[in-house]
């Protein structure tokens, strides 16, 4: 399958990589060549910087999508996630009333959780995805997600929820108020005795009091995490693999695509980045006959000389690496300067639907 395919048939595309490879650009090129195949794409950031926004054009991109206009027959919509934002309309979702709603909403350690505990922006990530792909306005999602070893959080945050959710200290905590003591073992009274004696007796209640509001809810936040699981695994979502043509890059590729295969995700294609262009046909002759050229030609042949090893040496690497397994790779040329509007994002867009070697 080529790009060309995947950005016309996917409806979820995710894109992973190690840090500054170009995965927001690549993502924000393949939601814009699917605009320009007709369908209504949206692009996702996990990244809370600019530069998903700056790509675009936009002044700014929030919680909901922000739509980019252009010259294509689709549509292209891009957001950078909120993750308290993302989190409150799921609370208020879940809630059975309203004044529950409101009661976790103003708990403090809610605050705290929604705001900075590790995992919550993943797993809001991944709601954000499940909600954007389900709502039914968008043909394909592509999703920017983190730095590798982030998105493998991303990735598992569903499953990570679950857990948290089946855990029996959980269920225990989410006791309804009037069996609550009841249910508390001696143990258990005493921990929270021992934990309140350090941090303080407001915070033990404020969580006890968190628990015990978030009563009730945990089926729908199961069943949502359910859902995430299940469209990571469909055949209709597709992760790309976003890396440049050096070792280090290559490697931290090559982990991160093992530790998916371990989850039982599967890697369909590979992006190389800002790749060095091969501007001679293979075996030309031109570089051997330099003594017979004109003297100020030397240097610009001495100049193409040195692109041609360097582009030589990035192939030798990618087919090092790419040994062992087959996907469909993709060789995004090194551009005269950074990505910073919708033309140069236009160019990659080009650049994906053209593949050029395919790993064997």
């Amino acid at each position: 399958m080529m790009l060309e395919e995947i950005m016309r048939e996917r409806s979820v595309v995710i894109c992973c990589g190690a840090g500054g490879v170009g995965k927001t650009t690549t993502a924000a090129a393949l939601a814009l060549g699917a605009a320009e195949r007709g369908r209504r794409a949206c692009v996702v950031t996990i990244d809370p910087a600019r530069r998903l926004a700056d790509a675009l054009g936009l002044e700014e991109l929030g919680n909901l999508p922000t739509k980019v206009d252009g010259p294509w027959p689709g549509e292209l919509w891009a957001l950078m996630l909120d993750t308290k934002g993302t989190f409150d309309d799921l609370i208020r979702r879940y809630a059975a009333t309203p004044n529950q709603a409101a009661r976790i909403l103003q708990n403090r350690v809610y605050k705290n959780i929604s705001a900075a505990m590790s995992g919550t922006q993943e797993y809001m990530a991944a709601e954000k995805l499940l909600e954007l792909h389900s709502d039914g306005n968008f043909d394909i999602v592509v999703v920017d997600t983190p730095p590798s070893r982030n998105a493998l959080e991303f990735l598992d945050a569903p499953g990570r929820l679950t857990r948290l959710l089946e855990n029996r200290f959980f269920r225990l905590l989410v006791t309804p108020a009037r069996g609550y003591m009841r249910a508390l073992s001696i143990g258990l009274r005493a921990f929270l005795r021992t934990v309140a004696s350090v941090v303080g007796t407001d915070v033990v209640e404020d969580t006890v009091a968190f628990f015990q509001a978030f009563g009730g809810m945990e089926e729908g936040f199961r069943r949502r995490a359910s859902q995430v699981q299940a469209l990571l695994a469909d055949p209709a979502t597709c992760f790309v693999l976003v890396t440049a043509p050096r070792r280090n890059e290559l490697v931290e590729g090559r982990w991160f695509v093992d530790r998916l295969n371990q989850m039982g995700l599967k890697v369909e294609a590979v992006v190389i980045n800002r790749s060095h262009p091969r501007f001679l046909p293979p075996g030309s002759p031109l570089l051997a006959r330099r003594a017979q050229l004109p003297a100020e030609l030397a240097p610009l042949l001495d100049n193409l000389a040195e692109l041609e090893m360097m582009a030589a040496q990035e192939d030798a690497i990618v087919a090092e690496i790419l040994r062992e397994a087959s996907y469909l790779v993709a060789k995004v040329p090194m551009f005269e300067s950074d990505i910073h509007d919708l033309e140069g994002v236009a160019a990659v867009a080009v650049a994906l639907s053209k593949p050029e070697i395919e790993g064997a």
